[in-house]
C-alpha cells in the first residue's frame, strides 16, 4: 500500500506458518479462505481504532468508514464497557451482514484508548467522543503515529485546538476533521455555492447570514448512582468532578442524543455542535480558512437554573478583515446565505442529515437557492477557482492515508473554523465587544476575554498533561 505500512502476514509468511506447525507437524489446508490472502487480508487494509462507542460513531462514522474496502475496523475503545461490548459486537456484524465476511474480524477491546494507541497494528483512528474528550487523544495518536478522524468540534478550547494543530503537523500523520459539508456525498450543494461566491457569481461578498438554532434548557436532575460499566472519573476527564446523573452524560438503554451536549462543563452548545459545521462553510466561501474574525460581539438566552446550561437563542456578528460581515442567530433560516452586491445564494442540508436529530432535517426545506435562477446555472471556466474535490469525507481521509496528501478539512481549517465558534460564545458570555488578532489568537488588551481561551485541566486528563 503506498505510503502505508503494511501490517499482518504476508501470503509466503501466511503459507510457511500454516504449513509448519507448533509442533513442527505438516498441516496442509485444502482451501485457504479469500478473506486472508485476497483483497480483504489484513495487510492490505488501513487498520483503524475506534475511539468512542456511540450514536456518531454507530450511525454515521463506521459505517461511512467500513464500506470502502481499503478500511477495516479491527478495534473499539469506551469507558462505558456496555458500550465496548456492544460495539465489537455491531462492527464484527456489520462485516458479516453488509460485507459477507463471516468472521472477518476478533475486534479487540480497550477500556482506555491510550493502550489501543500503544497497538503497533494500528494504523490510524476514528475519535467520535464528547467534545471535551476530542482534543487529547487527537494529540496522543499524532504522537503514536496513527491517523485521525476526528469529530468535529475540533477541541474545548483554542488553546487545546492550537495544541492539536502544532501536534499533528509536527508528527505528519494524516488528520481529517468532520465537516462533512465539505464533500459531495451527500451534499454537493456546499461545494457548489462556496466555488460562486468565490468566484464572484453574486458580486462583491458583503454579508454572511447563518441559521443556527440554540438548545432548551432543562430541570434540576438528581444524583444518581454511577453505573458499575461506566468509568466515570475518566469520562469526566479534564473538567471538574460533578455528581453523575445519566441526563448529564449519556442513555443507558439506547443512543439517543446525550445530554452532555447540552452542558457547558463538556461543550458550548450548538454553537459549536453546529457551527463548526456552518462557520466552516462560511469560511470556505469567504476565502477565510486559515484566519479568524477581528472584531466579535453577541447577545444570547443561557438557563438561570436547571442540568441544562447552554446557550439558547442568540444573535452574533462577526466581522473579518475582507471587510465580509458574518451574523449568526436561530432567526435566520438554518444553513448558510451569502449576500454579495449583486445577488445571494443560500445553501443548507435540505431534508438530508446525519442523524435523526440534525436541525437540518425539517421538511421541505429548500436547499439550494438563489436571488437569480441563472447564478446557480453558472458554469465555473477552467481558468477560475475550483474548490477541492472530495465525494466523500471519510472516503477522502482513506484515500490521502495512502497517498500522503492533504485531506480536504485538515488540521488547521478545523482549528480556525472552531477558533470562530469559541470567539462567539466568549462573547455571549461576556456581553461586548471584543477585538481578536487572528495571527496571535489573543484578544486585543482584555485579560479577562484571554483568560476563556483555556480552561482549567484536571490532572492527570487535560491536552496540558501531554508529553
Amino acid at each position: 500500500m503506498q505510503k502505508h505500512k503494511k501490517r499482518g502476514m504476508s501470503r509466503r509468511e501466511y503459507l510457511k506458518t500454516t504449513i509448519t506447525g507448533s509442533l513442527g507437524m505438516m498441516v496442509l489446508p485444502t482451501i485457504v479462505p479469500a478473506s486472508v490472502l485476497g483483497k480483504n487480508a489484513p495487510s492490505n487494509k488501513i487498520q483503524i481504532g475506534q475511539i468512542g462507542f456511540g450514536r456518531i460513531a454507530m450511525g454515521h462514522d463506521l459505517p461511512d468508514t467500513m464500506r470502502f474496502d481499503q478500511a477495516r475496523v479491527m478495534a473499539v475503545c469506551d469507558v462505558d464497557s456496555k458500550r465496548k461490548e456492544f460495539g465489537k459486537q455491531w462492527i464484527e456484524k456489520w462485516y458479516t451482514d453488509k460485507k459477507k465476511l463471516t468472521n472477518y474480524v476478533d475486534v479487540k477491546m480497550y477500556d482506555d484508548y491510550r493502550e489501543m494507541l500503544l497497538n503497533p497494528e494500528i494504523d490510524a483512528v476514528i475519535v467520535s467522543t464528547p467534545d471535551h474528550w476530542h482534543a487529547q487523544p487527537a494529540i496522543e495518536a499524532a504522537y503514536a503515529g496513527k491517523h485521525i478522524y476526528l469529530q468535529k468540534p475540533a477541541a474545548l478550547t483554542i488553546a487545546e485546538g492550537r495544541s492539536m494543530s502544532n501536534a499533528v503537523h509536527k508528527s505528519g500523520v494524516v488528520f481529517q476533521i468532520g465537516s462533512q459539508q465539505r464533500s459531495q456525498n451527500p451534499w454537493p450543494q456546499f461545494k457548489r455555492a462556496c466555488e460562486l461566491v468565490r468566484n464572484g457569481r453574486i458580486g462583491k461578498l458583503h454579508t454572511v447570514k447563518i441559521g443556527l438554532p440554540g438548545d432548551p434548557g432543562g430541570e434540576v436532575e438528581p444524583e444518581m448512582a454511577i453505573p458499575k460499566t461506566l468509568n466515570y472519573e475518566m469520562w469526566l476527564g479534564s473538567t471538574p468532578y460533578v455528581y453523575y446523573t445519566e441526563k448529564r452524560v449519556h442513555p443507558q438503554v439506547g443512543f439517543d442524543r446525550p445530554g452532555w451536549l447540552r452542558c457547558e462543563q463538556f461543550g458550548a452548545g450548538m454553537i459549536t455542535g453546529w457551527g463548526a459545521h456552518h462557520i466552516d462553510t462560511a469560511h470556505w466561501g469567504m476565502g477565510t480558512e486559515h484566519t479568524g474574525p477581528i472584531e466579535i460581539k453577541a447577545e444570547a438566552k443561557f438557563p438561570t437554573s436547571g442540568l441544562w446550561n447552554v446557550h439558547g437563542d442568540f444573535l452574533a456578528e462577526a466581522k473579518y478583515a475582507n471587510g465580509v460581515n458574518m451574523q449568526v442567530s436561530g432567526a435566520f433560516p438554518n444553513g448558510i446565505r451569502f449576500e454579495g452586491s449583486e445577488g445571494w445564494i443560500f445553501v443548507s442540508r435540505g431534508n438530508v442529515g446525519v442523524t435523526a436529530s440534525d436541525p437540518g432535517n425539517a421538511k421541505n426545506s429548500d436547499a439550494f437557492s438563489a436571488s437569480d435562477a441563472k447564478i446557480l446555472q453558472s458554469i465555473i471556466k477552467p481558468e477560475e477557482i475550483h474548490l477541492y474535490e472530495s465525494p466523500d469525507q471519510h472516503g477522502n481521509w482513506l484515500d490521502c492515508i495512502q497517498s500522503g496528501k492533504q485531506t480536504i478539512a485538515p488540521v488547521e481549517v478545523a482549528h480556525r473554523s472552531t477558533s470562530a465558534c469559541l470567539i462567539i460564545h466568549a462573547a455571549m458570555k461576556l456581553k461586548r465587544t471584543l477585538h481578536w488578532d487572528p495571527l496571535h489568537e489573543r484578544f486585543k488588551n482584555d485579560d479577562e476575554a484571554n483568560a476563556l481561551l483555556v480552561r482549567p485541566q484536571r490532572f492527570p486528563f487535560g491536552a496540558e498533561y501531554v508529553k
